[in-house]
């Protein structure tokens, strides 16, 4: 440890013989403390158990490109502005006065992680997330994708109302020459309000030249730029949900005999998220539709894939899932959750339809299941909350976003408790760290690979530990799905840090009132 800044450390050197790097691979054993649990008549057996892990880390992070499908959308249009407002280290001037551009909002580029309490100089430890091991940055990205629209990306931003004037104008250079990709559109799937934006589409109706045509685009991209890994990520309209039946996508064989007849219910998201995993990129949804249908899962197994999804968590959601959990581990009982926002971007007037709403609401509804589970003294029957979504297209407030919440719970003694939260917040500015946090996250997942039996391999292609940043996560079949926000956010450090060969602080904080052993 090195460098260290008022409880921040600057580099991290981990001194363990748990850990050794062998031409470029960071080699680390980890010993994950499990417990195994047996039901008696008698009670609850539970028996501690340590597993060790032992990881290898490629190090060096890869030449990396991004493909959003809605790259013109506004939030394509401000995470590609925001890349280069950072290069180029903007400032741009507002009534409130002077701004620099940022990372804020990103977990891999500005949260910290607690290590522990040095005595030596009484500070906690925390270390930057992004220096744990090495990772991208968002600068690093190469960013290209497809849009039904054909405006330019600099039109786009100024459409979106997202960033101030000054700063339009000052990214015009490098936004203006940028024109997305002719996109896959399939009027059925989307809200029928979108039509007079489809001018830079696909021609014909083939499901399967489609398909062909995205993959050309996938590959031309690779190529162009010598990538050694590229993620698409779908940012753009929410779908309504497609039919998951035997015989349409249940396999990976069904899916591909689906678009080669050309079966009506293959949507679009369905053609990239085929296209990526038969060109070797990830893929990932940031909207709430069930684009991971079973056969495209099985598909990206098949090919050694990563897909990840769905629906970006970054507002009101994500405050949910961390207050919902924050009321329960309290004691109270969450009895009405009443979720209102109305917004007036596109995304609102896409889901201004009943059928795209329903995508949305699924994916909000679902996120306080697992904390109703985890406590059956509050929720004996496992009923979840009353919990109503509501969702208004007002154009006036554009990409400000309005979100309010009324939580109603059961307190002691037959009492209520009522809270109330307003939230106002510019969605896109929210909703593009997402974005870089999901493809540094996927590109840092395929560098990893831990040992089974006399060989390595890689994480599940379903990628569950991007869940801190989704509202509906997928996750690997059997597996528990966690909403819980700084559970996930607990997993996903203590991950980073089993890589590099380090177990995360315990939080048990013991030492502070007792005797600390001697270390063995």
């Amino acid at each position: 440890m090195s460098n260290q800044v008022n409880g921040i450390s600057k580099r991290l050197i981990v001194e363990s013989p748990n850990v050794k790097l062998v031409d470029g691979v960071l080699e680390s054993k980890f010993n994950y403390r499990k417990n195994h649990f047996e039901h008696r008549a008698d009670g609850l057996h539970v028996t501690p158990k340590e597993h060790e892990y032992s990881f290898k880390t490629v190090l060096k992070p890869r030449k990396t490109g991004l493909l959003l499908v809605g790259l013109g959308g506004n939030n394509g249009s401000t995470a590609v502005g925001s890349i280069y407002a950072n290069q180029y280290g903007m400032t741009w001037r507002t009534k409130e006065g002077s701004n620099q551009a940022n990372y804020f909002g990103s977990v891999t580029q500005t949260a910290t992680v607690h290590l522990g309490y040095d005595s030596a100089t009484q500070n906690q430890i925390f270390v930057p997330f992004k220096d744990i091991v090495p990772i991208l940055s968002p600068n690093d990205l190469v960013i290209s994708g497809w849009d039904i629209s054909n405006s330019n990306l600099y039109d786009a931003m100024a459409r979106a109302k997202v960033f101030e004037p000054e700063l339009q104008e000052k990214l015009r250079p490098f936004m203006e020459p940028i024109v997305p990709l002719p996109s896959v559109y399939y009027p059925d799937f989307i809200a029928s309000n979108q039509g007079d934006r489809a001018n830079n589409v696909i021609p014909g109706s083939n499901k399967l030249e489609h398909l062909e045509h995205i993959r050309a685009d996938i590959r031309k991209f690779k190529q162009d730029h010598e990538l050694e890994c590229v993620i698409v990520l779908w940012t753009a309209n929410t779908e309504r949900y497609t039919d998951v039946r035997t015989g349409l996508n249940t396999t990976a064989d069904e899916i591909l005999k689906s678009i080669g007849s050309n079966e009506y219910e293959v949507s679009p998201s369905n053609i990239f998220a085929v296209a990526s995993i038969l060109e070797g990129a990830h893929y990932i949804n940031g909207s709430p539709q069930n684009t991971l249908v079973p056969g495209i899962i099985e598909l990206a197994d098949r090919h050694n894939v990563f897909v990840g999804g769905d629906d970006f968590k970054s507002g009101q959601t994500k405050f949910k899932s961390a207050f919902v959990d924050f009321l329960v581990s309290s004691g109270l009982k969450p009895e009405c959750i009443v979720s209102y926002n109305h917004l007036g971007n596109n995304d609102g007037k896409n889901l201004s339809e009943a059928r795209q709403f329903r995508s949305k609401e699924i994916s909000k509804s679902s996120v306080v299941d697992d904390m109703v589970k985890s406590n059956q003294i509050l929720f004996p029957d496992a009923k979840n909350p009353d919990h109503c979504v509501v969702i208004k297209y007002v154009p006036f407030v554009a990409d400000s976003k309005r979100a309010m919440d009324e939580y109603i719970c059961s307190i002691f003694m037959g009492g209520k408790q009522t809270f109330v939260v307003h939230n106002t917040c510019e969605d896109s500015l929210l909703a593009s760290p997402l974005i870089y946090d999901l493809a540094i996250l996927t590109e840092l997942a395929s560098r990893v690979t831990y040992k089974d039996g006399d060989d390595y391999k890689p994480f599940h292609s379903v990628l569950s530990i991007l869940s801190l940043l989704l509202k509906a996560p997928v996750v690997p079949p059997g597996t528990p799905i966690s909403n819980a926000f700084m559970r996930q956010f607990s997993t996903l450090t203590k991950l980073v840090t089993a890589l590099a060969g380090f177990p995360s602080d315990t939080d048990m904080q013991i030492e502070f009132f007792t005797q600390l052993p001697q270390s063995k």
